[in-house]
Parts: C-alpha cells; structure tokens; sequence
C-alpha cells in the first residue's frame, strides 16, 4: 500500500493552545508522527522568531507551508493585495516554499499578468484556497482564475479545502471534477452544525472517507494531503499519529468505486 505525503495545519491544535505554546513547539510532534510538511498559521503568530523557526523546521526534515489570511483580489480592485509583497518575503523567512491565501474577490478583469511578474522575483510558489465566504467560496470563480492562468502558462496551484464548500453549499465532488488538475494540496476536514446551528469543523467518520477517496481520484497523483480539523487529546502524540496514519493510506478510488460513491451523495 502506497503512503502519501501528510501535512498538519497547525491551527488543527487550537487557536489558544499554538498562541500559548508558539508554533515551533508543535515541530517535535510533527517529526514524530512521520509528517511531511508543516503548515504555519500567520494569524496564530505571537512573538515568533521567524529566522529561527525556519532553522528548527528544517532541522527536523519537515517541508513548510506559510498560510496566510490574505485574499489575494480585494473588491473592486484588478491589481492584486499590495500586502501580497511582504507576505511573501514573511514566507521566504521561515522557509516556506509554499504560500497559501484564499482566492478573495477574482474576476475576469482581474491583472494576471501582474501576479505573474511579482511572483517571479520570489523563489515561493503560490497556491489559492477556497475559503467559507460568498465570494472566496464558490466554484465558478476558480474556474474563471484557472483558466487565464493555463493561458498564461502560469504555475500557481490550489489548495482544495474540502469542508469550506460547504459554508456556501457547493458540492465538493464537482468541485473537484472542475478543479481537480489544478489542485497541489488538500485540506481535509470533516464538518457538522454545532448546537446553534453553525458549520463546525470535526475529525473524519466512517462516512467521510468514501467521498475524500473519491474527491481524491480526480486530483494528481500523490497530492500532498492535510489535517485541518481538531487533533485534541489528553495522549495528543497518540491521536496525532492516528490520524496521520489515516491520511497517509487514504487511496483514491478507482472509477468503478466512484460511481458507487457518486450515486450517494
């Protein structure tokens, strides 16, 4: 059985404890449950040294990823977030090799050339999430994007966050046979409505790995894979390789194995 590449979002850790404990804490833990790839969360930063955190990261084997609550296309403006600049720079710091933000307000008129040429003087390769808002979390703009930038012959990739879909009620399986061949890296994370009716991110059920099996068949082989829902625990080492392991053996389904998948949800 093949074993896939894992990343952990650190924010899967909760909010209070990264920001109590600093996010270089959590690098041990990774390495010890045989993770990939590290994904820092710019909005759970205290008082990181991001010089050091790239030495310690790197120390420790791991591959990094910078996310960032950025969007990249503000509304009503084609040029894209001036903050874009410095994140990137923030990325490069803590060598990341990746950064990732959410799509924000893309239209057609959107200046692609420019994102082109600034992410050219940057050794960072940029990757577009689908976020829960109405504007970043549908399925049609990211088509839109897409598009100019095979005509572009650009290389920027998406981050497939399978739970955010459902905030604005878009279906993950077409999602993914639209976007699929774009997709560099996925965010997985099951979701449910809480006690007062809000969408809430949770670990994966039976009933979940079908349908990632399936969603994973559409994208490239090997996609990097992450978690991004809660590891808690009083044995946190113990649940964090657990689900790992699940992630890491997670095959695609085959096409007969899609349809059966397809025809209940």
């Amino acid at each position: 059985m093949h074993v896939y590449p894992v990343s952990i979002s650190l924010s899967s850790f909760g909010a209070d404890l990264v920001r109590q404990r600093g996010q270089a804490a959590f690098i041990p833990l990774l390495a010890a449950c045989d993770v990939a790839r590290i994904e820092l969360r710019e909005e759970l930063f205290t008082h990181e040294d991001l010089p050091s955190l790239a030495v310690a990261i790197q120390a420790q084997g791991l591959q990094c990823l910078y996310s960032a609550p950025l969007e990249l296309w503000l509304s009503g403006n084609p040029r894209f977030n001036p903050e874009l600049q410095a994140t990137l720079v923030r990325a490069n710091t803590c060598g990341a090799k990746w950064l990732k933000v959410s799509l924000g307000h893309f239209t057609p008129e959107c200046d692609l050339q420019g994102l082109i040429d600034c992410l050219a003087e940057h050794d960072v390769q940029l990757l577009v999430e689908n976020d829960q808002t109405a504007h970043g979390g549908i399925i049609a703009p990211f088509c839109d994007f897409f598009a100019g930038l095979q005509a572009l012959k650009a290389d920027i990739g998406m981050t497939f966050d399978v739970g955010n879909w459902q905030w604005q009620d878009e279906n993950a399986i077409s999602a993914a046979q639209q976007l699929g061949p774009y997709v560099q890296y996925v965010h997985f994370k099951a979701v449910t409505r809480n006690a007062s009716g809000k969408w809430v991110a949770t670990p994966p059920g039976e009933a979940d790995l079908p349908v990632w099996r399936a969603l994973l068949a559409y994208m490239p082989n090997a996609v990097p894979r992450a978690i991004e829902y809660p590891l808690q625990g009083d044995d946190l080492l113990e649940v964090t390789r657990r689900q790992v392991n699940t992630l890491a053996h997670l095959e695609p389904e085959t096409q007969h194995q899609q349809r059966e998948v397809l025809s209940h949800v």
